[in-house]
């Protein structure tokens, strides 16, 4: 059985986890799925699973992480969706992180996507896709504005995943992403200076 298949059927074999105050909660259900997963993700893994670790906190790169028997080191963003929310962009990490991990050749940032629905408080999972960044499309990836900038999932509804992706390549087009937004970026930030340099001269022209 697959990993993503053997992650569906954990939690839709689980025993109820939630309570009916944190099913009303999309933060607090995220939260408990994480929990759980992070307890039982060494037995799921199994052999390939060494050197567990999830005592990460919210600013660092991965929420758990793990060695394979050939030494590879995974880094993992657990993302949960709720599949009846409207729209969900979740960031994923910041570009200049994203440069720096992928400068060795044995890290893998691996995107844990899990997609449910709530029956009472009953989590039904759907489909976990388990996966490196690099197999995910830049068609469903996006850009973000926060700090140097934030890759993004541009709609959690839509995944686009391409294992014949090489990491050449999707680092590659990273840059070539990165080489648009930038210029963007910069065009916006002398938009707004301009905007308030007009600001200024309206309150300089007013009285005391």
């Amino acid at each position: 059985m697959k990993i993503q298949e053997m992650i569906v059927h954990f939690f839709n074999n689980h025993e109820d986890f939630l309570t009916l105050s944190t099913a009303k909660s999309t933060r607090a259900v995220g939260d408990a799925i994480q929990d759980l997963l992070a307890e039982n993700f060494e037995e799921i893994m199994g052999d390939e699973c060494r050197n567990f670790k999830s005592d990460f906190t919210r600013r660092d790169f991965e929420d758990m992480a793990f060695n394979d028997s050939d030494g590879f080191y995974y880094a993992v963003d657990v993302k949960s969706h709720r599949l009846d929310t409207k729209f969900n962009m979740p960031n994923l990490t910041s570009v200049a992180r994203m440069a720096k991990f992928y400068h060795d050749d044995k890290n893998y940032f691996v995107i844990l996507k899990i997609d449910y629905t709530i029956e009472a408080v009953k989590v039904l999972v759907s489909k976990a896709t388990f996966v490196p960044i690099e197999f995910f499309s830049w068609d469903c990836l996006t850009l973000g504005a926060l700090g140097i900038g934030q890759i993004q999932i541009a709609d959690a509804k839509s995944i686009i995943i391409n294992h014949n992706y090489s990491r050449k390549q999707w680092m590659l087009e990273f840059c070539d992403k990165l080489s648009v937004f930038y210029p963007r970026e910069i065009l916006k930030a002398k938009k707004r200076m301009l905007f308030f340099e007009k600001v200024r001269l309206e309150w300089i022209e007013k009285e005391e």
